[in-house]
C-alpha cells in the first residue's frame, strides 16, 4: 500500500468549509431510511445487519469526505 495513502487514512482530518453539512446531511438521510427499517422489517438477525451496515456508509461516506476534499 502507498505510504501516502497510510498516513492519510490514519490522521485527523478536522472538518473544514462546508464538510460539517455534508455530514449532517448524510446522517440525516441516512437516520431516515434507519427509521423505515426498523418500522418495516421484523426484528431479525436480517434487520441489525443492515442498520449495521447503514451505520458502516454513513462512517465510510464522511471518512471519504473528510480524507479527500
Amino acid at each position: 500500500m502507498d505510504r501516502n495513502i497510510i498516513e492519510n487514512n490514519f490522521t485527523y482530518h478536522p472538518p473544514k468549509g462546508g464538510q460539517p453539512d455534508k455530514y449532517e446531511s448524510i446522517r440525516s438521510m441516512a437516520k431516515n431510511l434507519a427509521i423505515l427499517i426498523d418500522k418495516s422489517c421484523p426484528d431479525s438477525r436480517e434487520k441489525s445487519l443492515a442498520m449495521t451496515k447503514l451505520e458502516e456508509s454513513v462512517m465510510w461516506a464522511n471518512a471519504s469526505i473528510s480524507r479527500n476534499e
